[in-house]
């Protein structure tokens, strides 16, 4: 049991031990110590100011962000708003150009019609001309006496005309 209880000199010693090491820890070592815990909190309050301020600024940088974003999707759809109205804008006037051409072309086409026309009704007329000129020549010279006979030479007159014109 004596090594459960102490003796008085090694309380005593063990107490002055205790104070001298106290006393040097105190003068040499806890105001470093404490100056390193002091700048250490410093440094940690200082770090999270830090994060608070960066988390507000990507908070704002955030909204700025998609600030930019919708207004770029709204310059966009104009954009695109835009160029559809031109490219129908071009459409249209493309159409108004071709209708107006076909227009012309079919206007064009009944005048060459017109023309061609005239001219075939100018060649037809003319050989019905030349043809009655020439059946009127040929029953002159030849006079008859007989309405009968020369109604039957005008008619064949007439059919070798038509025969003739068939053959060319």
């Amino acid at each position: 049991m004596d090594l459960l209880t102490p003796s008085f000199g090694l309380i005593i010693w063990t107490l002055l031990a205790f104070l001298i090491v106290f006393f040097v820890l105190k003068k040499f070592a806890w105001g470093p110590i404490l100056s390193s815990l002091n700048e250490r909190e410093k440094t940690i309050a200082d770090s999270l100011s830090t994060a608070e301020r960066v988390k507000e600024e990507m908070s704002q940088l955030k909204s700025e962000n998609e600030a930019l974003m919708a207004k770029a999707r709204d310059e966009r759809a104009q954009m695109l708003k835009e160029a559809k109205e031109t490219r129908d804008k071009i459409v249209n006037e493309a159409r108004e150009q071709a209708k107006l051409e076909a227009g012309k072309i079919i206007a064009e086409s009944y005048a060459a019609i017109e023309n061609q026309k005239m001219a075939a009704l100018t060649d037809v007329k003319n050989q019905i001309g030349n043809m009655v000129i020439d059946i009127s020549e040929k029953v002159i010279r030849r006079s008859l006496d007989d309405k009968k006979d020369q109604e039957s030479y005008i008619r064949k007159l007439a059919d070798d005309l038509i025969m003739l014109q068939k053959t060319t």
